[in-house]
């Protein structure tokens, strides 16, 4: 039997290694996006994100001619939209890049044809999806839609995409079976089935969830810093209570889930979400709290200051939502003499960013504040020894482990 033809819609940082993937198991896939830069690169066999194993299974799919990329969105059996879904600057949701990939393939499209919502979106959007096919001219009763949340660790994505559980939920009983039966051919994890509607919130909660308890850990950390007390010892001793766990403070939360999804939630339900919402305004005033510790501990001698990192978290070049960055920005406005070491973007992108980009050995000898954001490998396995007798606030803890 031959293997089915998929289309994912949008190559980002979801769409490019669930492509990539599929056409490792030998499906047909047509990758569609429309930045024409990553289009050509793509075809070349390379990759424009930094992820574990990614261009490895690119480089595969494109060689044997399994994995293509196109400006153009081509027929096929199966759809899976993964696009960007943010927010607008009220902290509402914006699923226009949904409804926009339901335009293009509502041009293609078949009956018959299973339509996959990866994008996290909010509660009751998988049924709007079905709706707009209809106002589009398309019979969404002879579609059969799924939304199948990502619950992916940027890093280690490949692994997780194979590995992880994943949740099910189709507009009905049949559109979910066929959902199911399609991942069952490339997940080992287990497949979780339930509705379109406990699907969205179940991802929705998952990362509300993490915002909440990083909060907490957040909140602490600044209860630690007013008393003196090391917050890293802290915590290492209380997580030794069995019923006890928690998690690693920061300089904020970033990345397009964590950092987004308790919006979705909050926008819906103003009234009920008073936890999540106060959880989710700590963890934004960490950034300002972590900026006026920095400037605070500025010494007039020298006021040069080197923020290690601007990705959201460690190894990966993801700077949605990042607070390093949001940081390294607002100090940059200033005449600190700001400059940055990170590993994962090149001096260019950081350039044009505004930046003063300096390599880690040159970086480590110029400023009288070294500010660590973001515990990259490559930052545990040097710094330790180049930021030694060197004034330094570590936000995340690194320099304990």
């Amino acid at each position: 039997m031959d293997k089915q033809k998929i289309s994912v819609i949008g190559l980002g940082y979801i769409g490019l290694p669930t492509a990539a993937l599929l056409s490792s198991k030998k499906f047909i896939v047509n990758g569609y996006d429309i930045d024409e830069s990553i289009i050509n690169t793509i075809n070349q066999g390379k990759i424009h994100i930094v992820e574990k194993d990614l261009e490895k299974f690119v480089s595969n799919g494109v060689k044997n001619g399994f994995l293509k990329a196109s400006l153009e969105l081509k027929k096929a059996d199966i759809f899976i939209i993964a696009v960007p879904t943010p927010f607008k600057d009220s902290f509402t949701p914006n699923i226009d890049y949904v409804l926009e990939a339901a335009e293009s393939i509502s041009k293609v499209v078949e009956p018959g044809n299973l339509i996959i919502l990866e994008s996290t979106v909010p509660v009751g959007t998988t049924k709007k999806l079905k709706n707009y096919f209809d106002e589009l001219g398309t019979n969404s009763d002879e579609l059969h839609i799924a939304h199948c949340p990502e619950r992916v660790l940027p890093g280690n994505i490949m692994n997780e995409l194979i590995f992880n559980d994943r949740l099910i939920g189709g507009i009905n009983r049949e559109s979910t079976k066929i959902a199911v039966d399609f991942y069952k051919d490339f997940v080992t994890g287990n497949i979780l089935e339930t509705d379109a509607k406990t699907a969205e919130m179940a991802k929705l909660t998952e990362n509300s969830f993490r915002d909440v308890n990083i909060a907490f850990a957040n909140e602490i950390s600044m209860i630690c810093d007013r008393n003196n007390i090391n917050v890293w010892e802290l915590i290492k001793l209380t997580n030794q209570h069995p019923r006890v766990e928690i998690l690693q403070p920061g300089p904020g939360v970033g990345g397009h889930c964590i950092a987004v999804d308790p919006w979705f939630i909050i926008d819906k339900n103003p009234e009920l979400t008073k936890v999540i919402k106060a959880s989710r305004e700590r963890n934004i005033s960490k950034e300002k709290w972590t900026y006026e510790k920095i400037i605070s501990s500025l010494d007039d001698k020298n006021n040069q200051i080197t923020i290690y990192g601007l990705s959201f978290k460690p190894n990966v070049d993801d700077i949605r939502e990042s607070p390093a960055l949001n940081i390294a920005k607002k100090i940059n406005k200033k005449n600190y003499g700001l400059c940055v070491v990170e590993p994962l973007l090149s001096k260019n992108q950081l350039k044009q960013m505004g930046f003063n980009a300096l390599d880690i050995n040159d970086a480590s000898k110029r400023s009288g504040l070294h500010v660590i954001l973001v515990s990259h490998d490559i930052f545990k396995e040097k710094l330790v020894s180049l930021l030694k007798d060197k004034k330094i606030i570590d936000m995340v803890g690194m320099l304990e482990q």
